[in-house]
């Protein structure tokens, strides 16, 4: 089942740099957000951020209604904080937020399947429960013939889709995809861009950082573009990539889409 998304007063800063500086956005449950905007604006600090791979400095993200990495305690003078949850909490929620990195993280010494299904069997599944549904992921993404290649026997967009299907593999309300084609061969963007949008259709809640703004029109209904840490516009890929009205979004490679 898919999960709605808030993020509120967002702040993370990096020593004197502050990297999102304000954020705030209501993604619905079900939706397909693409989020824009040149390299080093915040993109993939604020997807990590979603799933408290980064706590924020400042402000809080909510998953289903289910603040992330944190709860709001309050103090015996009345006053409100969110404090840190426990790791182990953190790891828990961390397993309904499925995420997509750039450069694969797949583990070398392991196959295709047992990559799919280590999350599972980390969690508690059964081995034998969780092969199986790791065989249908890879079956999903067209890899179901690669079950038993390791990550080097593989080309990039095969890893990156093996990726997609580990995200997968917890059944998750969330997917983010952090550039998901940035480290891959020209060649092999279209397999990954594929995969990626049978799994649009599917209903799951998708964030994607991405630089494909065709692919970004085509798949998206909700346009996020980020300059300097902040939201300067937002809204359907109509207005946002087609007939931007802020200033910066004009100026920048929106107004210009690259064909796939």
């Amino acid at each position: 089942m898919s999960a709605s998304i808030a993020v509120t007063g967002a702040v993370k800063s990096f020593g004197d740099l502050r990297v999102i500086d304000g954020i705030d956005l209501s993604l619905a449950a079900g939706s397909v957000t693409a989020v824009l905007g040149p390299s080093g604006s915040g993109k993939s600090t604020l997807l990590r951020a979603i799933n408290h791979l980064e706590p924020l400095d400042r402000g809080v993200v909510t998953i289903g209604g289910e603040t992330v990495g944190v709860r709001l305690r309050t103090g015996r003078d009345g006053s409100a904080r969110y404090r840190e949850l426990p790791e182990r909490l953190i790891r828990r929620q961390r397993s309904r937020i499925g995420f997509v990195f750039q450069r694969f993280e797949l583990f070398p010494h392991l196959t295709a399947l047992e990559n799919v299904a280590e999350g599972p069997i980390a969690a508690g599944v059964p081995r034998a429960e969780a092969l199986t549904r790791a065989r249908e992921l890879l079956d999903r993404v067209g890899l179901g013939d690669r079950g038993d290649a390791r990550p080097r026997q593989l080309s990039g967009g095969q890893q990156q889709r093996v990726a997609i299907a580990r995200a997968l593999a917890l059944e998750p309300s969330v997917v983010l995809l952090d550039e998901p084609t940035s480290a891959l061969d020209p060649e092999l963007v279209g397999e990954v861009l594929g995969v990626i949008r049978s799994l649009a259709d599917s209903g799951t809640t998708l964030v994607i950082v991405t630089h494909e703004i065709a692919f970004a029109r085509e798949v998206a209904d909700h346009v996020v573009f980020l300059d300097h840490g902040r939201v300067v516009e937002q809204g359907p890929p109509a207005q946002v990539i087609d007939a931007p009205q802020h200033p910066r979004t004009r100026d920048d490679q929106v107004a210009r889409p690259r064909v796939l």
